[in-house]
This record gives structure tokens, C-alpha cells and sequence, in this order.
């Protein structure tokens, strides 16, 4: 079911295991339990950041309850492996599906993300006769970590944005012996796959994005303005500026990023801290981590939202990688718009979930990818759609990517 390529040096695939210790486990349960906490917000809501009660509960459970070993057995259950891309090593998951003729297809995760995000998802996508879909469905799924992120590498000089990564990531897919496939994004990974489909790298039949960049010239302009919105809107466009103005005012951890990411030194120290500012990332419910309060009751879900574990998985990840600063970067790194049309000229895909940052329209999707081949609205799932609904985001790549296969 796996594949590794042995070639020069710098081309080797080599197989990739987690092995945290226990005395990294140990530190990182003393250092939750030796946290000095603020006092209480002096507000009812969360307008000041995550509640102190929520972190309290949360250290609570991660200190004393919380197992890491599940969720490492887990990805250590996946076929994983490092490559070393343009001076970086590069970590990734690489799950062939038995199915003859499936369609291959890379992943990218996004902040405060990692692969973790896409676990649930790679089953499906490799064995859909299993999980109610056809022989026909089937992907061969890649998983990579981005630069600074998880297992992957941290750069150590400026250069490493969603540009670059998109041309690792059509170096990944050749160095495994692709010559056709799909690339999906969400978050960063959905500036990835548009910056892929600039580039348009051979081999490379389409893209999907559950985040995707639509806003039209005038309208992005007034939205930076902080000015109306262009007069002429339809109901749906409407509705969507309105949704990004509400973006606009909850992305204070974006522009601090983007600007001092290396000032976030207490990320680095503290696991509370981290946690805190992994979990004030507003999705368009204006809940940290994609509803965290209701997450640190929930043990699990049959739905598909997230659970306690779930998300602390993620944290933990992050803790034990130390890469909170190093993740941080990539808001530094780019310098170009977040939703606005871009000028990707290939095949796209697109998903509109409710609870994403904002619902793009088909009018704007239609005019900002000239060769759209797929526009879903889905009946629910937030920006960690995969994360938090992960059959009906496999639903959707299954139908977004289905007229390519026969090509």
C-alpha cells in the first residue's frame, strides 16, 4: 500500500515514525500544571479572548486525563515518510488506495492546523467501496506537512510562503511517480492549491478549495477601505460582503503574525499559552477552534464535530514539534491578499460551507476561476471542514473531482 522511491540523496523518500518520550510527555504535564494563570475576564462573553474558565477545564483534562499515545499510534498506523524539497525536509503521509485507476491527490492543511485535520478523511478517499461510495471514487492520498509545521522541517532563512510551497508540492507528486493528479486546500492550504494553479506545474489536472478567493477588484477595495459595498450587489453578494467585514474585525492574531511572529516567544514556553493561541482562531460562529466550548464536554461525536481529544491532539502536536513560532511565519512570509480573486486559470473546485469565513457566491466563483468545473453549497461544516465533517467533505471531493477521470 506504500510506495518509496530511492533515487540521489536529495530525492530519497525514507519512512517516518513518531517516537515522543515519555520525558517530553512528562515536561509537558508539568509545565500545564506550573502555569501562572490572569485573573478573570472582566466581561460575560469572549470578547476578550478564550475564558479563563474554558483554559482552566482544558489544562485540567490535558494534564491529567489526556493520552498523546492515542492519536501518535494512530498516524503511526499511516505510512509516513521525509523527503528533502529545495533544502528542506518535508514530512508527509502517503496512503495508495487498492483501486485501480485512482486518482491521485494532495492535501494541505492550514493554521492552526496540521495533518491531523485530514485523518478522518483518508480512509474514505483511499477505500470508498467501504465507505459507501464506488471503485470509481477512488484517491491515492498525500498528505504533507508545511514548511515549519508538524514533522516538516522549519526554515531557517526568509522565502517559504504559499508560492514556494506550491512548487514543493508539484515536486512531491513527481518525486512519487505521479504524472497526473489533484491538489485540495483549505485555510493556507487553499492559498497552496491557488498559488499551484497560478503555477500550473504539469501534470497537475485541477484544484479544490473549500476557502476560495473570489472577492471581485471593487469590492475587495471597499472592503480595505472600510467603505460600503459597491452599489449593485445581489442578495448573495450582499451577504458575503457583510460576512468579510465581520472576518476583517476577528482576524487580530492574523495581523500580529503577519507582523511580530517572533515576538510569540511565550507560545514557545508555555503549553497554556500555545493552547490559547491556537484556540482564539474565530471560524464564522465566532467560536475558538471551530466551537472549543462545547468540545472540551464532548468525549465523542457522531456527527462529526470535534471532540476534546481531537483538538488537543492538534495542540499537542504543535507543542511537541515546538512550532508555534515557526508556523506563525508563514502570516509574515505572505504578502498577498487573503480573499481576492487571484487569476487562476485552470480547472477549480469549489465548496462553499455556512460556516466558513464567508459563503462566496457563484456569480463571484464563476468570474474568479474562468474553468470552474464544480460549485457545491454544503448543507453544513465550518472552516475545518474536513476536521469537523468528514464524510461530507469526502462527498464532495468525490462528486468536485469526478468529470477528471477520464481524462
Amino acid at each position: 500500500m506504500t510506495e518509496v522511491v530511492t533515487a540521489t540523496t536529495q530525492a530519497e523518500v525514507r519512512p517516518f515514525r513518531i517516537n515522543v518520550s515519555e520525558e517530553q510527555l512528562a515536561d509537558l504535564r508539568q509545565r500545564i500544571l506550573a502555569t501562572q494563570w490572569p485573573e478573570k475576564e472582566t466581561v460575560p462573553d469572549q470578547s476578550q479572548g478564550v475564558p479563563l474558565a474554558t483554559m482552566q477545564e482544558l489544562a485540567r483534562y490535558w494534564a491529567s486525563e489526556y493520552d498523546w499515545r492515542k492519536v501518535e499510534a494512530r498516524l503511526n498506523a499511516l505510512p509516513q515518510f521525509i523527503t528533502e524539497i529545495d533544502g528542506l525536509d518535508i514530512h508527509f503521509i502517503h496512503v495508495r488506495s487498492q483501486h485501480e485507476d485512482a486518482l491521485p491527490l494532495i492535501v494541505t492543511h492550514g493554521w492552526p492546523g496540521s495533518v491531523i485535520e485530514q485523518l478522518k478523511i483518508i480512509e474514505p478517499l483511499v477505500n470508498p467501496t467501504a465507505h459507501g461510495g464506488s471503485a470509481s471514487d477512488a484517491f491515492h492520498v498525500v498528505i504533507p506537512s508545511m514548511p515549519g509545521y508538524g514533522f516538516s522541517a522549519k526554515p531557517t532563512s526568509p522565502g517559504w510562503g504559499p508560492e514556494r510551497i506550491g512548487q514543493a508540492w508539484a515536486t512531491l507528486m513527481r518525486r512519487l511517480g505521479y504524472a497526473r493528479y489533484v491538489a485540495q486546500g483549505g485555510d493556507w492550504g487553499a492559498f497552496v492549491v491557488d498559488q499551484m494553479g497560478l503555477q500550473a506545474p504539469e501534470g497537475l489536472l485541477a484544484i479544490h478549495t473549500n476557502m476560495p478567493a473570489t472577492v471581485p477588484a471593487d469590492v475587495d477595495q471597499a472592503l480595505q477601505a472600510g467603505s460600503p459595498p459597491p452599489a449593485g450587489l445581489a442578495d448573495d453578494e450582499r451577504r458575503a460582503y457583510e460576512q468579510l467585514v465581520r472576518t476583517f474585525k476577528q482576524v487580530e492574531y492574523a495581523k500580529y503574525m503577519a507582523a511580530r511572529p517572533q515576538t510569540l516567544y511565550g507560545i514557545a514556553d508555555s503549553p497554556v499559552g500555545l493552547a490559547a493561541w491556537l484556540l482564539d482562531h474565530n471560524d464564522a460562529d465566532a467560536q475558538p477552534a471551530a466551537a472549543v466550548t462545547t468540545a472540551l464536554t464532548r468525549t465523542s461525536s457522531a456527527t462529526g464535530e470535534l471532540t476534546r481529544d481531537e483538538i488537543l491532539d492538534n495542540i499537542t502536536l504543535y507543542w511537541l514539534t515546538n512550532t508555534g513560532v515557526s508556523a506563525s511565519r508563514l502570516y509574515w512570509e505572505y504578502k498577498g491578499g487573503f480573499f481576492n480573486t487571484k487569476g487562476v486559470s485552470i480547472p477549480v473546485a469549489v465548496t462553499v460551507f455556512p460556516s466558513e469565513q464567508y459563503e462566496a457566491p457563484r456569480s463571484w466563483t464563476e468570474k474568479a476561476y474562468p474553468k470552474l468545473i464544480y460549485y457545491h453549497q454544503a448543507e453544513k461544516g465550518g472552516h475545518f471542514a474536513a476536521w469537523e465533517q468528514p464524510q461530507l467533505f469526502v462527498d464532495e471531493l468525490r462528486a468536485a473531482f469526478r468529470s477528471l477521470r477520464s481524462l
